[in-house]
């Protein structure tokens, strides 16, 4: 199997400069990131790596938009969120940035078809039209009006990187997306998450799995809230090849 080949960024996606995350006040307070900086190239596929507690999901969460820093310069798809209010970055969040997390969180009372319709209605962005389309990229075409309780979790996942997808969103977030699978339905989503990459979009994922980093273009080392190392990988594994 031939090596992926990297994709050249266009411009930057992610700039985070001396961003700090702080939680709690006075002796309660945690220091969850601590004098930040990041650059991710658009079209790029990022993997931040670290243990549990280092501090990599608030990274994620900062990006995404679902969390303000504390202090520090965020700029995300050319967009500085820095300081926006709520309900700001919630319009950010809904035009410029797909999630997907490691629980799918499925809605259980709606099908497949109906959990990515829900997403267009709620955000107004997209179109129902497409999610035939959508559920077929992610090889789910046949089990549109089945339930997630039908499904296995690797067709959960699926189901919930299509409803990521329906907004069209620049940037996707991906935070452990294979942490509930096991390693052939693992590759399964990385390889559908490469094929993002090469379509051009910026997709960013959050894991512990330091063997998921063989398939990323840039690997992000997050130990203690701070960025230990930056590594750029000139030629990513196929995600058919990873094993962990």
């Amino acid at each position: 199997m031939t090596a992926t080949p990297q994709v050249v960024a266009t411009g930057t996606a992610v700039r985070l400069e001396a961003v700090t995350k702080v939680f709690g006040t006075n002796d309660a307070a945690v220091h969850a990131l601590k004098g930040v900086d990041l650059e991710i190239g658009t079209g790029q596929l990022a993997v931040v790596l670290g243990p549990s507690g280092s501090g990599k999901t608030t990274l994620c969460n900062i990006i995404g938009g679902i969390e303000s820093a504390t202090s520090g310069s965020v700029t995300v798809g050319g967009e500085s969120i820095g300081g926006r209010k709520p309900g700001d970055l919630g319009d950010f969040r809904r035009n410029h940035v797909g999630f997907v997390f490691q629980f799918f969180n499925l809605i259980p009372t709606l099908t497949a078809r109906e959990n990515i319709e829900v997403i267009i209605e709620l955000t107004g962005r997209g179109d129902k039209g497409r999610v035939a389309e959508l559920l077929d990229s992610v090889g789910l075409a046949d089990r549109a009006d089945n339930f997630p309780s039908q499904l296995s979790g690797g067709e959960q996942q699926r189901v919930a990187l299509a409803r990521a997808l329906a907004t069209d969103p620049a940037i996707l977030l991906a935070d452990e997306p294979t942490g509930a699978l096991d390693l052939d339905t693992g590759r399964q989503i990385l390889a559908l998450l490469q094929d993002l990459r090469n379509e051009g979009r910026t997709v960013v994922i959050i894991t512990h799995n330091s063997s998921v980093a063989q398939i990323a273009d840039r690997v992000i080392t997050v130990v203690d809230g701070r960025i230990e190392s930056i590594e750029d990988n000139p030629s990513p594994a196929d995600a058919a090849t990873v094993t962990w």
